[in-house]
């Protein structure tokens, strides 16, 4: 999938085909790029990336990489044993000078429920320590032939929806007849229900009442 591509979709729902084009591509590919990102806040999962990190050495906490909207999960050291995420609140408690060990092997991962690009790891970071995470990475400015990474290709007509909706939106006339509206109503409602049909594909009840499941 392309920005090319959906700007050609975008263009039939606008009705913006023939010569002369109310909106130049330059204009439809800013809106595309600024409908993905809206996309990335709204579903960050469909744009989780699984990198490698290397670690600030003799630090527990840690900093994601400038691409990052989120930390969503630490596996493991890599080439190494995999990692236990537990709550830094509980780490304080039960252990509360788990801060000030030497450095060894990460065995633990804590999220910083302040900041979702930051997290902990104990021990401290040795010197050299990479670790295999997964993040969700803000998307890039796309150009126009340039291929969509992370999304997958059934957001297409989503990422439509979006595109139309913000060149609806600095149209006077498509605003007041509601259009606008209407296209950003698809486009949060597809990311919505995509959401909801985890219950039926993640779990082993496919989303019915535990008590009908045979």
């Amino acid at each position: 999938m392309t920005l090319g591509e959906v700007i050609v979709e975008s263009r039939r729902l606008l009705q913006d085909i023939n010569e002369p084009v109310r909106y130049s591509d330059a204009l439809l590919l800013g809106f595309a790029n600024q409908a993905l990102k809206r996309m990335a806040v709204l579903r960050p999962d469909l744009f989780a990336r699984i990198a490698d990190f290397p670690t600030v050495a003799g630090q527990t906490l840690q900093t994601m990489p400038p691409d990052s909207l989120r930390i969503m999960e630490v596996f493991q050291v890599k080439d190494g044993a995999g990692i236990t995420e537990v709550s830094r609140i509980a780490m304080d408690e039960t252990y509360p000078s788990w801060i000030n060990d030497d450095a060894g092997p990460c065995v633990n991962w804590m999220r910083h429920v302040r900041n979702s690009n930051r997290f902990f790891i104990y021990p401290k970071a040795p010197v050299g320590q990479v670790l295999l995470i997964e993040y969700a990475q803000t998307p890039p400015d796309y150009t126009i032939n340039q291929q969509i990474e992370l999304l997958p290709d059934a957001f297409f007509p989503v990422l439509v929806d979006g595109t139309v909706f913000l060149a609806e939106s600095v149209d006077n006339e498509h605003v007041n007849s509601q259009r606008a509206q209407l296209f950003q109503q698809s486009f949060t409602q597809a990311l919505g229900v995509s959401v909801q049909a985890r219950s039926i594909t993640d779990t082993e009840e496919a989303g019915m009442p535990p008590d009908q499941v045979i």
